[in-house]
């Protein structure tokens, strides 16, 4: 028996639709010794059911959760489970191919790097379309002495087929949480990820941290991953979605991000505030407003449902996240008591 070197945490990103695709390419194209660790943040019963028999049948270890999570959370729920030298951080919407784990795992031995990312890709057909070839994340200083943020991902959009021949694994700043290798050691000297970062820019949070104690990070084409976005492929997905991209948990995950690097609230993220919900509208209420527009795409009449759908959305996406945000008070409230209780309980005991 070969103990393997790899743990793969697999957490929700946006959707839950995905999942059979891609569990199966997991096991199907990744033939290194790995252990698996799924998270499942209340996934709905069909889904949970499935999972459920894949734990069985396949022998991996699920942690399921009756309230949906954000995902750093999620991330440190596996991660308090790893044992394992190495752990790859996948999201629940990706399709792996053939030698990406035995990729990864070569360029950290013969690096060393801290952090490895593949050469990510978006979108079906997969692994056709460069998402993210590395890139940069790091905190300037402009002429008035302002500290800004400054963040760039390396050939997004271009054709793979066009692109790869000429990339080599490169020291790099950026990896995505797509598809994230990490040395296992490095948590010791950071700590668990930063769960105030809700939905947004975690993983450059997370690279500038590793960076700034000195460690590297690298970027491997030899590895390629795709993640499939969405829009949700059944209404059941939609809350979580919402959630997931709601605006309050936006500018929560950027007012950290800005203040926990103490850089300027400058151009970069007042469009970021101008965005704020452009997923969920291009996602849920576009595609809902031009069947109400008889398919007239770009009409007045869609743009007029459009604007009136949005604004009844925002008042939704209000309400479902208030109430996220009390389930989650009750659940830390749950837990304190019960450390407390099980604490009493001990010295009583002894």
């Amino acid at each position: 028996m070969v103990n393997p070197q790899v743990t793969i945490v697999v957490v929700p990103r946006e959707r839950f639709s995905y999942t059979r695709e891609s569990l199966e390419s997991i096991y199907k194209y990744t033939t290194v010794p790995f252990k698996l660790i799924y998270v499942d943040g209340n996934s709905p019963a069909t889904v949970q059911q499935y999972l459920q028999e894949q734990a069985d049948s396949k022998g991996f270890e699920l942690i399921r959760t009756n309230y949906y999570l954000s995902p750093n959370r999620a991330r440190n729920m596996g991660l308090a489970k790893v044992s394992t030298k190495y752990v790859v951080f996948l999201d629940n919407d990706v399709i792996v191919s053939p030698n990406w784990l035995e990729a990864l795992v070569r360029c950290a031995e013969e690096t060393g790097a801290a952090v490895i990312g593949p050469l990510m890709c978006h979108e079906e057909p997969v692994h056709e379309i460069v998402h993210c070839a590395g890139g940069e994340t790091h905190v300037i200083v402009d002429a008035t002495g302002r500290r800004r943020l400054r963040e760039k991902m390396y050939k997004q959009g271009h054709k793979v087929a066009d692109v790869l021949p000429k990339m080599e694994r490169i020291q790099t700043e950026l990896c995505e949480f797509h598809c994230m290798f990490v040395r296992t050691k490095i948590f010791e000297r950071l700590g668990m990820f930063d769960e105030a970062m809700l939905n947004t820019k975690e993983h450059l949070d997370f690279c500038m941290n590793v960076i700034q104690v000195g460690e590297t990070v690298y970027f491997e084409p030899e590895s390629i991953v795709t993640y499939v976005p969405g829009p949700p492929l059944e209404w059941t997905d939609i809350h979580f979605y919402m959630l997931r991209w709601s605006d309050a948990w936006e500018l929560a995950s950027l007012s950290r991000l800005r203040e926990k690097w103490n850089v300027a609230e400058d151009g970069y993220f007042q469009h970021k505030y101008k965005i704020l919900g452009w997923r969920r509208k291009n996602t849920i209420i576009r595609p809902i407003a031009r069947k109400l527009a008889f398919g007239w795409e770009d009409s007045l009449l869609e743009k007029g449902w459009v604007f009136g759908l949005a604004k009844v959305e925002k008042i939704l996406n209000r309400f479902l996240t208030a109430r996220h945000a009390r389930i989650m008070r009750q659940q830390e409230t749950f837990v304190s008591s019960s450390k407390s209780e099980l604490k009493q309980t001990n010295v009583l005991e002894v």
